[in-house]
């Protein structure tokens, strides 16, 4: 007999002296026990990343950084992986044409200041001479750039949509109404085309 055989013999001998129907539910209890701690585990973790990824959607999306390219760009990915998921839908390609560039509106110190003078001419005549100043300062922060107040994002002009499945009207109008409304543009601004 080699190892193998002698080691396969032991196991055999063990398991007919123990009582098997206890070694059996301790063994259905242990994979029990496994299976609910891998099911938590992988729930858990799937929490982690969407919270992650929302954060870093969010921090993007947030982010005053970014310029219009950027933006269009965000926009056309988050677009691509929403409709990507409905059902009938293969895999999908959007383009966004933006209208207008990022409006940034920065902190302004006023200062206004107002001077009233009377005077009297010669001939006992009165006169009032008002003479306003007014000083525009940008706010800056510590790095000595401008503070923004308000960011304005440039509108959508227009949209298409380029999708496996399209080919079916349901699946067609389905994407046409999504992109309508996550976008909130008009109906003629938005075109959905099947994909090759």
């Amino acid at each position: 007999m080699n190892r193998v055989e002698k080691f396969i013999a032991r196991i055999k001998k063990y398991l007919e002296e123990v009582n098997n129907k206890k070694f059996m539910l301790n063994l259905f209890i242990i994979l029990i026990i496994g299976i609910i701690l891998l099911i938590v585990a992988n729930i858990f973790l799937e929490q982690k990343k969407d919270t992650e990824k929302a954060l870093e959607s969010e921090n993007i999306i947030n982010n005053p950084m970014i310029n219009d390219l950027d933006y269009g760009s965000l926009l056309e990915k988050k677009l691509e992986e929403i409709l990507s998921q409905l059902k009938g839908v293969g895999k999908v390609k959007a383009m966004i044409t933006l209208e207008d560039t990022v409006e940034k509106i920065p902190a302004f110190n006023t200062t206004k200041n107002s001077e009233t003078t009377n005077e009297i001419d010669s001939q006992g005549g009165t006169r009032e001479i008002v003479r306003e100043d007014m000083t525009i300062q940008v706010v800056t922060g510590n790095e000595g750039s401008p503070i923004v107040l308000k960011e304005i994002r440039p509108t959508v002009k227009g949209v298409i949509v380029i999708a496996e499945g399209a080919e079916d009207l349901e699946i067609k109008e389905m994407l046409y109404e999504a992109v309508k409304t996550v976008l909130g543009v008009a109906s003629n601004k938005v075109e959905v085309y099947s994909s090759k």
